[in-house]
């Protein structure tokens, strides 16, 4: 690895760093995260988690010229974050090969951070430990995610995979939005509920066995079906909306709101063997990235889109594409990796296989062209019958 002038990243043994501490004055520094620290950390070292050492290095180190060594647990994290300290200037900075680890491998002397004044939260670090240690997400991402609010149109097929996910990988709240009630014939596909559950609004039985699962994870239950008239209601606050309906109004509906607001779609649909899967974010990217109309820009006929009730589905399509829109909402709230923007990603479960279309925002839509005022809300249901 190297910095923005083509300068290496250098590493140094454990016993190295001892030496360059206790001889020269350098500053060791654990870029660990807090929970990882309190089983021990280098004797020495100031602990200070990677993401707040480099989105705040000059208020750790406003001297760029300070000699600085930093540590990890194996030598991964260590040495990103000295490459990202280079970029912004820092000039003597190494990581230590082998982290922490290879320090006690060495015997080195190890320490036991200062307690925090604030009461640790162990649900928190052991629910989302395997998040935490991902660089990529961290501390920093998954307070982000804690603090975030997803709409969740439909608890059935897509809903259900959907909405365990996040609710698994730590969303704060969701809204999850469905006026239908569990039928036996739902539970093919729609693993969020049971026998038992037939009859019961599925709102309810999703917000119970997904309250079992996080109960860190606020619901909204809203047994209601989305409409020009609640729509605002229902996006209020959101930062995604994933598109778990199975009908047509409901998706134009969505789309148009959602580019009116600037919150990013993910929308699934399957139907038989075959699903698809992409992100419509015109309202935050006009001009760059389409939206659902720009994809179909009046919906097919009846005959030629027939639902699941009509057509019939493989019950774990939905289980593919749902955990596919989760993926795509995940990466949205932690802004990590490319979304389908753009794209439409499709499924073929028979031959189990995937192939992308690229998508182009259409400049005469008349939702999201630039410059373009919000039509307002029509008549979906009309609109969707022809």
């Amino acid at each position: 690895m190297s910095d923005n002038h083509g300068m290496p990243v250098s590493e140094i043994t454990p016993r190295e760093a001892q030496r360059r501490v206790e001889s020269m004055g350098a500053i060791l520094v654990d870029v660990r995260e807090d929970h990882e620290r309190e089983s021990g950390m280098a004797e020495g070292a100031r602990g200070i988690a990677r993401d707040d050492l480099e989105r705040d290095s000059a208020f750790h180190f406003h001297d760029r010229d300070t000699d600085l060594v930093l540590i990890c647990q194996s030598g991964g994290r260590s040495m990103l974050a000295a490459e990202a300290l280079q970029r912004q200037g820092y000039a003597n900075v190494v990581s230590v090969r082998g982290g922490t680890l290879r320090w006690i491998a060495d015997g080195l002397p190890l320490a036991r951070p200062e307690p925090s004044a604030q009461p640790r939260d162990e649900d928190f670090h052991q629910r989302y430990s395997r998040h935490l240690l991902l660089p990529e997400i961290g501390m920093r991402g998954q307070k982000r995610l804690e603090a975030s609010k997803v709409l969740m149109l439909g608890a059935g097929g897509l809903g259900s995979p959907a909405a365990f996910y996040l609710a698994a990988a730590g969303v704060g709240e969701l809204r999850l939005v469905d006026d239908d009630v569990v039928e036996r014939s739902n539970l093919q596909r729609q693993i969020l509920h049971t026998d038992a559950d037939i009859g019961l609004p599925k709102v309810d039985s999703a917000s119970e066995r997904l309250s079992a699962l996080n109960p860190r994870m606020r619901i909204e239950a809203v047994a209601e079906r989305a409409t020009s008239a609640n729509i605002e209601r229902l996006l209020d606050g959101v930062d995604v909306v994933v598109d778990g309906a199975d009908n047509f109004p409901v998706r134009y509906l969505l789309n148009d709101a959602c580019v009116r607001h600037g919150v990013p779609l993910v929308y699934g649909a399957v139907h038989r063997f075959e699903g698809q899967v992409s992100v419509f974010d015109a309202g935050r990217h006009r001009g760059e990235a389409p939206c659902y109309r720009c994809l179909f820009p009046e919906p097919p006929p009846a005959e030629a889109a027939p639902n699941c009730s009509e057509a019939g589905v493989l019950g774990v399509l939905p289980g593919v594409v749902g955990m596919l829109q989760a993926t795509e909402a995940l990466k949205l709230l932690l802004h990590l990796g490319e979304p389908l923007r753009g794209r439409l990603l499709h499924f073929d479960a028979l031959g189990m296989n995937f192939r992308e279309t690229r998508l182009t925002p259409d400049p005469a839509c008349p939702v999201c062209a630039p410059g373009i005022e919000f039509p307002g809300y029509i008549d979906y249901a009309a609109f969707c019958a022809g």
